[in-house]
């Protein structure tokens, strides 16, 4: 028996001979196409195959990243993803699970079944992940992708490791944070494209797996569709043309069959499309041809990740162990709709030099049929394509759509559950808080999940509660609004005014699980503001602009912002200097400081940056500096340090070992929601020499 999948391209790294595999399951991240139903085990050869036998399967996590709702051929979408969509059709799919609409709080769910603020954020230094988890259970662990955390995943359970360290990169050229099991990797001048290169080193770590004699868990986390938008040549052409009829035509046939594959209710209404998008025939005719081409480009990416896919299960099928293997497939957020550079014509973005940024538009479309898009706690941020493949567990009917919701922190219960793995109560040099999600198996043996609690749901100032049927949401902290999902998915009808008795209690519950289950800062519950209709965003794409350059180019700053000395807050952060302190309120993802060294006379290094620090967030931070005017931060060199967020000073002595002039610095000290303050933050030369100070105490001046 064997999953029937088209074959993918030939690679090289399939060539040969492989040995035969253990039991496997696999996960991953993102959605699929319903196809014709496939033959699966009957109960009595399941209870054959995996309890008679005691074998414990194998995992495979895959996650992606930035991919909506509708963007797979199973969950309505025209981008050809035949693999997955065969893995759907032999499994089962989830119409209702859901993620936290952010990358790096995703990730952290995804590994510690914690909420991301629970876990300890991107330091995860109240959870164990599942590479621990299922290590300390005799599993041999890989990891291959796009890391977003702290430290790195051979910190944190992972015999094998190879991706960014990065939140993103270019697809074609990388950046300086790969790693390759712990050491620093050279990112070839040609020939790579990190979605291809993911699995081909997931194929070699599996090697290793096999020939370790243990059950492995491997975790892929594609960096794709995520911007900047890179496609490879022969993906792009497929795309070219396909979507010159614009987002309106391309959502309502997505619509269209997601009813009829019975993902969706037929009298399902969806959402309108919202007042800060334009109909595409009232566009002027370069702003069509622009973001057709950037739409071009994702569905390029996202049929690069089936292939990819599609390569890695026909090694599991080469090797006998497809049918053992469970596949849940999922994406950290929806389609992500800030619009960050100038639009650029006639260009293939198609090699290193020229990137396009994500649509709001397309983002609309892609998150058919809700409403709005990554970060927002509303639907079209939050729910995920979610696939589970596994012939020899699974007791569902083939194709079976799961209507009951779930999250991503019900991922690592789950793997628990299946290998046979115990959750630890403690850890070294870490304060364990409570798993918050539940196994998903009794859904694949067939039963109700019986969720009891309700699914929490905040990200910065964005905020949600889904309980049972009901679910309240708040947009950046505005007003709460109330849905009744089981009538009203796309969250049309605000019941807040007929229902506030019920939307108190919710609003209740909410806040005292921020507090007692997140343990986050007041804050993070800070009373709401009155709302500010229609909802806008100011990296939403804005339609007044005209085009930018033809050359395909991002702009770039050369020489300096202002004064040599010049201080700048990073997004989500908040800067106030006050006698001498830079005290930064951090709100959200990526926040942090940066300093523009690139106009000012320097001294070659290398140097050392020091300072006092109190408050952050407890666990890793990070310095970041280039050596060259090509590098943009984030990319560059990375020092860690150690934050501990105690709310006593701290004297930080930072060594910069280069023996080139550096050109720009970044200092991250927090994460999240929370609040520090530098003093005295000065960068020394190699004799100890002050070079620059940035806002330094009134009695040090």
């Amino acid at each position: 028996m064997g999953l029937k999948i088209p074959q993918p391209n030939e690679n090289p790294n399939m060539r040969g001979r492989y040995r035969p595999w253990r039991v496997a399951m696999v996960i991953m991240s993102t959605t699929c196409a319903l196809l014709p139903c496939r033959r699966v085990l009957t109960d009595d050869q399941v209870t054959t195959s995996v309890e008679s036998t005691g074998k414990r399967p194998n995992v495979v996590v895959i996650l992606t990243d930035d991919l909506g709702f509708s963007d797979l051929g199973c969950y309505g979408s025209e981008i050809e993803t035949p693999h997955l969509d065969a893995l759907a059709s032999d499994g089962l799919r989830f119409s209702q699970f859901y993620n936290t609409a952010k990358c790096h709080s995703s990730r952290v769910s995804l590994l510690t079944g914690q909420y991301c603020i629970a876990a300890g954020d991107t330091a995860m230094s109240h959870a164990v992940t599942s590479a621990e988890v299922l290590g300390n259970g005799g599993y041999f662990t890989a990891m291959t992708g796009k890391w977003h955390l702290k430290r790195e995943p051979t910190d944190f359970g992972f015999n094998r490791y190879f991706g960014h360290l990065s939140g993103a990169c270019n697809f074609f050229k990388g950046d300086k944070t790969f790693r390759l099991n712990g050491d620093g990797w050279q990112v070839p001048d040609s020939g790579f494209y990190t979605t291809v290169a993911n699995v081909d080193f997931s194929l070699k770590f599996l090697k290793d797996a096999r020939n370790s004699g243990k059950p492995w868990y491997l975790y892929v986390a594609f960096n794709a569709p995520h911007a900047p938008l890179h496609a490879l040549p022969a993906d792009y052409a497929k795309y070219k043309g396909k979507y010159d009829e614009g987002w309106d035509v391309v959502r309502a046939a997505r619509v269209a069959k997601q009813k009829n594959i019975g993902l969706l209710p037929k009298d399902l209404k969806a959402s309108p499309r919202p007042e800060h998008l334009p109909a595409w025939k009232t566009m002027e005719t370069w702003r069509q041809r622009y973001e057709a081409n950037r739409m071009t480009t994702l569905a390029a990416m996202i049929d690069r990740v089936d292939q990819e896919v599609g390569r890695l299960v026909e090694d599991l099928r080469a090797n006998g162990e497809l049918d053992n293997t469970l596949i849940l497939f999922v994406s950290d957020n929806g389609a992500c709709p800030y619009d960050r550079r100038k639009p650029l014509l006639d260009v293939e973005p198609t090699n290193g030099d020229i990137a396009l940024a994500d649509s709001t538009g397309w983002s609309w479309a892609r998150n058919s049929p809700f409403r709005y898009y990554k970060q927002n706690q509303f639907e079209g941020g939050i729910a995920t394509p979610a696939i589970v493949h596994w012939p020899a567990g699974l007791k569902t009917a083939s194709g079976e759509i799961v209507h009951e919701p779930a999250h991503l922190i019900d991922v690592l219960p789950t793997l628990a559950d299946i290998a046979r793995c115990e959750i630890p109560q403690s850890w070294s040099d870490r304060q364990l808080r409570p798993v918050s999600g539940v196994s998903l198996k009794p859904v694949f043996d067939g039963d109700s999940l019986g969720r009891r609690t309700p699914i929490h749901l905040l990200f910065s100032d964005d905020r949600g509660l889904r309980d049972g049927e009901w679910k309240a949401v708040s947009f950046r902290r505005e007003a709460w609004e109330l849905y009744n999902i089981a009538k009203d998915r796309t969250e049309l009808n605000n019941l807040a005014e007929a229902e506030p008795e019920r939307l108190q209690k919710m609003i209740d519950t909410w806040t005292e699980m921020t507090k007692t289950v997140l343990h986050a800062s007041p804050k993070s519950y800070a009373t709401t503001i009155d709302a500010k209709l229609p909802h806008r965003h100011q990296e939403w794409t804005n339609f007044d602009g005209g085009p930018g350059p033809a050359s395909g180019k991002p702009n770039r700053l050369k020489g300096r912002r202002g004064p040599a000395n010049r201080i700048r807050a990073r997004k989500n952060t908040k800067l106030t200097i006050v006698d001498g302190e830079l005290r930064l309120e951090f709100s959200g993802d990526d926040p942090g400081i940066a300093m523009d060294l690139r106009g000012r006379d320097m001294p070659v290094g290398p140097y050392r940056l020091t300072f006092r620090l109190q408050g952050g967030t407890k666990g890793g931070g990070e310095l970041f500096y280039t050596t060259d005017l090509k590098t943009i931060l984030p990319k560059g060199e990375r020092i860690e340090f150690s934050v501990d967020a105690d709310g006593k000073w701290h004297d930080i002595d930072l060594r910069l070992p280069t023996k080139q002039r550096i050109y720009q610095l970044r200092l991250d000290v927090g994460e999240g929601v929370s609040k520090a303050i530098v003093s005295g933050l000065t960068l020394l030369d190699s004799a100890g020499k002050r070079v620059i100070t940035w806002a330094q105490p009134k009695n040090d001046k």
